[in-house]
């Protein structure tokens, strides 16, 4: 809507618009794709070794891919049952639990 503004008085000069009936487009809303528990399973059944250790992370912490994979040993506090995030989303930095031992 402002861009419309903005062509019809900045770049074509006319300062009369009448933009009573128009609406905004409305974005649709969409639900996240979430696993059940069966499907968690199966999947970490199919990995082993690292790639299933990442898994568990960014599955249970709750991290972004770029954020497991960057992880260091140093970023987890096994005292404090903790994960530090260095230039996480928005290039934060942030804090997030560790999880326990698992059934994985």
């Amino acid at each position: 809507m402002r861009g419309l503004v903005f062509l019809y008085k900045q770049v074509l000069g006319r300062e009369s618009l009448a933009l009573g009936s128009l609406t905004p487009a409305k974005r649709p809303t969409r639900l996240p794709t979430v696993f059940d528990r069966s499907e968690i399973e199966r999947l970490f059944h199919h990995l082993e070794g690292t790639s299933k250790l990442v898994a568990a992370l960014l599955y249970e912490a709750g991290l972004r891919l770029i954020e497991g994979l960057s992880l260091r040993i140093q970023d987890i506090g096994f005292e404090r049952n903790q994960i530090l995030v260095r230039n996480g989303k928005g290039a934060k930095d942030r804090v997030t639990l560790l999880p326990g031992p698992g059934e994985n």
